[in-house]
């Protein structure tokens, strides 16, 4: 089955260039006006991405995406017609997965779809695509695409899936800034440091909530490595 974007902005036009772009490449697509249909349509589930345009009147982007990661961690790309570093900080830092400013290509907005799903697949070689990584109390099953700390389960966007991956599968190796964006967005990818400190900080917020301390440590100068300490808090 092909996998389900739905598509949400208050402009008509858009919806109907990015349902057709993402239909020619074989992604079904669906669309809502606004963000109560855009929370609608991701209650009643059987979706795989929202492309999520930021400035709708009423619930704007910025306020359905936030709704969405009490629950879940759903793939989002975020539209904004505003290309500020703030905007772009502030959308990653509330779990968004990536960004994209209008006016935008459709075939690059369907590269990015496609890449965004291939992150949220199990992409790895079958020897290690079914390990349960384990560090402490935390793990990561890489066939289930779940994260638990303790008996908490974590709910992950695809990019932290993947740099706490990273980290996991190399414990005592330090990564830069520059791997991890790697790690997180495949070769040749640019994104601004500040882009990775903001998914750090997510990371370290929601193990923090589930009770879990000492999980990434940051190697000042050089990048993060996993913390030697991994436990509870206090």
């Amino acid at each position: 089955m092909a996998p389900r974007i739905l598509v949400v902005d208050d402009e008509p036009h858009i919806r109907d260039v990015i349902c057709f772009a993402l239909e020619r490449a074989d992604l079904a697509s669906m669309a809502a006006r606004n963000g109560t249909e855009a929370m609608a349509v991701f209650r009643r589930g059987n979706i795989d991405l929202i492309i999520l345009d930021i400035g709708m009147p009423g619930m704007d982007g910025l306020e359905v995406c936030r709704q969405i990661r009490t629950t879940s961690g759903l793939p989002i790309l975020f539209l904004s017609a505003r290309d500020e570093e703030i905007d772009r900080i502030l959308g990653l830092e509330i779990g968004g997965d990536d960004y994209v400013t209008k006016p935008f290509s459709p075939r690059e907005l369907v590269a990015r779809v496609k890449a965004i799903l291939k992150r949220s697949g199990n992409e790895a070689g079958p020897d290690r695509r079914h390990a349960t990584l384990v560090a402490g109390e935390l793990s990561l099953d890489r066939a289930g695409r779940t994260v638990m700390f303790g008996k908490s389960a974590i709910a992950m966007t695809a990019l932290e899936f993947a740099i706490l991956n990273a980290l996991l599968s190399r414990p005592s190796m330090v990564f830069s800034r520059e791997q991890l964006m790697e790690a997180a967005y495949g070769a040749g990818t640019y994104v601004a440091d500040r882009t990775i400190d903001s998914h750090i900080r997510n990371i370290r917020a929601k193990l923090a909530a589930a009770g879990g301390s000492g999980v990434i440590a940051t190697v000042h100068g050089i990048g993060f490595k996993l913390g030697g300490e991994i436990g509870r808090k206090a």
